[in-house]
């Protein structure tokens, strides 16, 4: 899907981002409302408590979506990937910041690896030499603060699920994004060819589907085995942007990745390791017999 927004963004009319959030939200619907239909779940799983926290959500998740767009058109395919891992590891100082969760020091230590991985892969774009193309610049700032705003989605998304289903908030979600997007048509949309109109589209139904995908695979598995699968998405880019695109990787680029990415994954690994220990201490704690 990222690679059909780059492609529609900087080749052929050059599409602006407001106009890649409506196609990308828009075209999303049906297959959502398929998908709900099939698990009998088209009624109820609309059904929200809390509409204006699927609004405020929704906000949120829009600007990420159309800052990550942009900064496709500005920068290679891998950084703008490399530097989005920064939003899980925003998600853990934010969690403790507005929900009051309990960060140990072993978290904060990743945490503090991982953004020294972003500030790896921003280095080149956000020195000091003077010798930085401008529009670079713009695409790694716009690239870190769509990672900020991913972040802050998920906080809105961890207080929504006490109360909403989860059908509901990817619905919800797809209909306020389609309207933020249909907003930005007075600043300029273009006519797309029928080529890049198809493109636009799928980058619908890809969205959509993977929504549903990401969306199941938490139903059948728990979160600390799913989530390290979405760091397999470097692989992705690398080989999108180096085959697609012709965007060599560079070593600055790998190595922040790798920190990034190994941060990310001990978060993950230790995570688990907490919840085995609590498991444990609950069933020592309940009466035998």
């Amino acid at each position: 899907m990222a690679a059909l927004v780059k492609v529609t963004s900087d080749g052929g009319l050059g599409v602006p981002p407001g106009q890649q959030v409506f196609f990308r939200s828009f075209f999303a619907l049906p297959v959502i409302l398929l998908w709900l239909a099939a698990r009998g779940q088209l009624r109820v799983g609309l059904k929200t408590h809390r509409p204006m926290g699927h609004f405020y959500r929704g906000i949120v998740g829009t600007t990420s979506m159309a800052l990550g767009f942009w900064a496709l058109a500005l920068l290679p395919f891998p950084e703008v990937t490399a530097i989005g891992y920064a939003a899980p590891l925003l998600v853990v100082i934010f969690a403790a910041m507005f929900l009051g969760e309990d960060v140990r020091i072993f978290r904060l230590g990743m945490v503090g690896l991982g953004l020294t991985g972003v500030l790896i892969v921003l280095s080149p774009q956000l020195g000091t030499s003077g010798a930085q193309d401008p529009l670079r610049t713009l695409g790694a700032i716009l690239a870190l603060g769509a990672a900020c705003c991913a972040a802050l989605a998920q906080i809105f998304v961890r207080k929504l699920v006490q109360e909403e289903r989860i059908s509901a908030i990817v619905f919800w979600f797809s209909v306020t994004s389609t309207v933020l997007g249909l907003a930005t048509l007075p600043f300029g949309w273009v006519l797309p060819d029928p080529q890049t109109a198809a493109l636009l589209v799928m980058t619908g139904f890809l969205g959509g589907l993977g929504q549903i995908l990401l969306t199941s695979a938490y139903r059948f598995a728990d979160a600390s085995l799913v989530a390290p699968f979405e760091y397999s998405s470097m692989v992705l880019a690398l080989l999108i942007g180096w085959f697609i695109f012709g965007e060599a990787p560079t070593r600055v680029v790998v190595t922040g990745a790798t920190l990034v990415i190994l941060a990310g994954i001990l978060i993950i690994w230790r995570e688990r390791q907490l919840g085995i220990e609590r498991t444990r201490q609950r069933k020592a704690m309940t009466p035998q017999g």
